[in-house]
């Protein structure tokens, strides 16, 4: 077989068998196969598209070049949640508790962040002592007995995705729907859950800009689930202004337990309740989306899932009191309120943007050797749709400096008062094929 030839193959809208795909993923994971012929295939890859079966074999293609998790040894159906990325996106640290909390194991592979703020590791280690250093047999007990863990990723899996990944960055083949679905799926995939829900967001904060593009990726990953044996299931969420009102690190982590106690902002509760819901249904644990919300709702209601929180926190090596006792997170040394310049209605906020204003205070890294400050970030004391006088507060930036003129520029310029507005629809579809 020749890489030639497959590329050629591709360039003329020819369907690749399940062998020539196989062929190519092993031959550059190893090196045999040049990156100039990965790229050549990609383009024609992102011109010619691929069928369901192409893209279920490319992702399990990535799956097997690199290590699996077997979690096997954990009892029960094991429900994996991936979101495409967002801005004070805390769903993880509201999910994982609460859908624990019916007995459902969350057995929880996370990664550090590279951008707006940390990722959910980074969030859980703003709680003191925690750490998601234990080995694979602690993991697996801890999820046995308690029904939740977070471990952090392990070095290996899913090489070619890397190499692909970087590769794809540097010759345009980024916005390719199989190629992403595909990337994203081998990861979720090669962690070893039975059921995947993915939450794709769309909107000036997200990945995939327009409503149209994203049901196009979460209908391609939901078949690829589905067609490689994981239930798979998924919520298109807006994201064209931040979710909830925080962004930053420990400040997402009170707002997690703010919400847990039912008292979060209502645009993080929905959408985790829309998560979740599905992540209960796929666990095999409700009848219906209905009853598994109704579910969800009584476990905060009744304080269930605000005791898991607690119960996971002390099992890793954390301060459990932080759920009490908030003020126990890393605070930062200077509140500023950003004051509004005239009356009106918040019309726009733009989400990436106020994203990067956390990111400059320390919230997240710009790159991977940056060091992440936990106490600092944004609070957002307007949403769009909300009316606003002149002199009142749009944010309140907590920082451990007191120039933070080049933040609060960003900020009056990424959020916008007109005269009228309407607060966006959060959740846009479902995907349950």
């Amino acid at each position: 077989m020749r890489m030639v030839d497959v590329i050629a193959k591709k360039r003329d809208g020819k369907e690749l068998t399940t062998e020539e795909i196989n062929f190519v993923i092993e031959g550059y994971t190893k090196g045999d196969i040049p990156d100039y012929q990965v790229s050549a295939l990609a383009m024609a890859i992102f011109f010619q598209d691929m069928t369901d079966r192409e893209r279920a074999d490319l992702t399990m293609a990535m799956v097997n070049s690199g290590e699996t998790i077997d979690l096997s040894a954990i009892e029960g159906i094991k429900v994996d949640k991936h979101s495409t990325g967002g801005v004070g996106d805390t769903t993880t640290l509201v999910l994982a508790p609460l859908v624990a909390a019916l007995d459902i194991p969350v057995a929880k592979m996370s990664g550090r962040g590279l951008g707006h703020t940390g990722g959910t590791i980074d969030k859980l280690e703003a709680i003191e002592g925690f750490h998601v250093e234990i080995t694979k047999d602690e993991f697996v007990n801890l999820v046995n007995k308690d029904k939740i863990a977070v471990i952090g990723q392990t070095g290996n899996l899913t090489p070619a995705d890397k190499k692909l990944y970087a590769l794809r960055d540097v010759t345009g083949t980024v916005n390719s729907i199989p190629l992403i679905a595909s990337s994203i799926m081998s990861k979720k995939i090669a962690a070893g859950s039975d059921a995947i829900v993915l939450d794709v967001k769309t909107g000036a904060g997200a990945f995939m800009k327009t409503v149209e593009d994203a049901k196009a990726l979460a209908h391609a990953m939901v078949r690829i689930g589905n067609n490689v044996g994981r239930k798979t299931m998924a919520v298109i969420s807006d994201m064209s202004q931040p979710l909830g009102r925080a962004i930053g690190n420990s400040l997402e982590v009170k707002e997690a337990i703010d919400t847990l106690r039912g008292h979060g902002p209502k645009d993080l509760e929905e959408l985790c309740l829309a998560l979740g819901r599905q992540m209960v249904y796929l666990a095999g644990k409700a009848d219906s989306l209905e009853d598994a919300e109704e579910q969800l709702k009584q476990v905060i209601h009744n304080g269930k899932a605000l005791e898991k929180f607690k119960s996971f926190i002390q099992h890793q090596g954390g301060n459990p009191d932080v759920v009490d006792d908030p003020s126990k997170l890393p605070q930062a040394s200077y509140l500023i309120e950003v004051p509004a310049k005239q009356d009106g209605v918040v019309t726009e906020i733009v989400a990436d943007e106020i994203g990067t204003a956390a990111m400059l205070l320390g919230a997240g890294r710009a790159t991977k050797e940056s060091e992440i400050d936990l106490a600092v970030g944004l609070m957002l004391n307007k949403k769009i749709g909300d009316a606003v006088k002149a002199g009142e507060s749009l944010v309140t930036i907590h920082a451990n400096r007191e120039n933070v003129e080049q933040v609060i520029e960003m900020i009056y310029a990424n959020i916008r008062i007109g005269d009228h507005a309407e607060a966006p629809v959060l959740v846009h579809d479902l995907v349950t094929e």
